[in-house]
């Protein structure tokens, strides 16, 4: 016991310096000197949840129960893992379980009455679910919308322009906003452009153009920034692909979402975007994007960007021989790019629990071939095998997808043939990684490149999600 123990201990070290995978390293060494102390589940789980490997933190927590049936913390991991992939109905018995384990406690008694609230908020959004639902845009006369003489930007006309784009993108440094009627503008342009779009885009990379790949942004607008100041921003000469996760988390996601939506406007066939997991409506009421669309402008904005969203393409094939996709591949082997064309997503505006959809922006790799249960919680985990089948069968170099946080930016896998990419630097002011993207020239090879995150106003991540999630972060 005094083994594992100080096992333990370094764990807890590790954890304190944000070393999250070194300190599950340490619990599970502590776990196979003792398997019977419930508290290094616990602490591994509270490890995993940093990770974002909710999967793994609700199997840690059930194990801490099943060795001991009172031990309240065990209950809480579960119940913040749960909650953070908005399974509140599984949440909200062990927040109860908490409760009345420890009456006292304040904060589990707010987050028990905060997971009833979102029971019947989910209820009630299901009840009044509405499949072909009106359009947020019906009645807005932006034709005879007033932009005010105190307006101090560039006026938007009917086309993007190079003026505007210098002048929003200065604003939101400066912590301005852009005129409601430039926000509608952009957003319905741009949900047309994007719902004409074929579920998977497929373009070539011409001579002596470049098209580079980025991965999650979650809302961190200067280190996107970044990006275009290192890497040259967007022309007709030099595309971009951004693979999904533009929003929440990151407390600048309006104004991630309206530059790139006004790069696309301005370059619709050179700049492309590829919905992610946050680009649904459950995660971004949980994680904060819909609170920063009604702080900053209104709710119609955020039911404009969620059409919007789930207009989105889902995949973009890159001459042929890379997939880019946010998630990765799929339960099942018969699925093949002609798959991807056919699905209609205009039938499905949100991922749900199961089908491609959901396997598109959700799934992740595993180092053990074939497939295994999510690390989250949510999809599936595949392995090189999976990967070398699908490839083969496609007639593709590799995979490229994003949805991960590498400590490099990026990280090739599955034998060169699974590749992540993730943009989102210094994640959540709390993760030490590097940011990364891809660049391709017409010879189609794949040119890495990390940078370092950049410093931003003192706005903390999370500051548009609700109070009750702040608190489990």
């Amino acid at each position: 016991m005094a083994d594992a123990v100080s096992l333990k201990n370094q764990g807890n070290d590790a954890f304190k310096q944000k070393d999250w995978s070194g300190a599950i390293d340490y619990y599970t060494k502590a776990i196979e000197v003792n398997d019977k102390e419930p508290s290094f589940y616990t602490n591994r789980a509270q490890a995993n949840i940093k990770l974002e490997a909710y999967g793994y933190a609700i199997a840690d927590a059930s194990k801490a129960i099943e060795i001991d049936p009172n031990f309240a913390k065990a209950y809480y991991r579960r119940a913040v893992a749960n909650t953070l992939i908005l399974k509140h109905s599984d949440a909200i018995h062990d927040w109860k379980a908490v409760v009345r384990k420890n009456p006292a406690d304040k904060v589990a008694k707010a987050q028990y009455e905060a997971c009833q609230k979102m029971v019947k908020r989910d209820a009630f959004l299901k009840a009044i679910e509405i499949a072909d639902a009106p359009s947020a845009a019906v009645g807005l006369d932006l034709e005879n919308m007033i932009v005010e003489d105190s307006y101090d930007g560039v006026r938007l006309k009917d086309e993007m322009t190079q003026e505007f784009l210098d002048d929003m993108t200065e604003r939101f440094k400066t912590g301005k906003k852009l005129h409601r009627k430039y926000v509608f503008q952009i957003i319905l342009a741009v949900k047309d452009l994007v719902y004409a779009e074929a579920t998977m885009v497929e373009t070539e990379v011409a001579p002596d153009h470049m098209l580079t790949v980025c991965g999650d942004t979650h809302g961190q607008y200067f280190d996107l920034l970044e990006i275009f100041r290192l890497n040259g921003f967007p022309s007709q000469k030099h595309g971009y692909l951004f693979n999904g996760d533009f929003v929440d988390r990151g407390s600048w996601s309006t104004e991630i979402a309206l530059l790139l939506y006004a790069y696309k406007m301005m370059y619709p066939k050179f700049f492309f975007l590829n919905r992610g997991n946050h680009e649904t409506d459950d995660m971004n009421r949980m994680y904060g994007f819909e609170g920063e669309c009604k702080a900053k402008y209104n709710e119609r904005v955020f039911k404009l960007f969620s059409e919007s969203f789930s207009a989105l393409p889902l995949a973009t094939l890159i001459g042929s021989k890379y997939l880019t996709l946010h998630g990765g591949l799929f339960s099942d082997d018969a699925i093949t790019l002609d798959d991807i064309r056919k699905l209609n997503r205009h039938n499905q505006r949100q991922p749900g629990q199961a089908g491609l959809m959901m396997e598109m922006l959700w799934t992740d790799p595993q180092t053990m071939p074939g497939r295994g249960p999510s690390k989250r919680g949510v999809g599936l985990q595949f392995g090189p095998d999976v990967t070398k089948r699908f490839c083969e069968k496609n007639g593709l170099e590799a995979v490229i997808r994003s949805h991960e946080v590498r400590m490099e930016g990026y990280e090739v896998e599955h034998d060169g043939r699974c590749i992540t990419v993730f943009s989102a630097p210094k994640y959540c002011d709390s993760t030490e990684n590097k940011g990364a993207y891809i660049n391709i020239e017409s010879d189609y090879k794949l040119q890495f490149n990390k940078f370092d995150a950049v410093p931003h106003p003192d706005i903390k991540p999370m500051a548009y999600a609700n109070n009750s999630m702040m608190s489990m972060m």
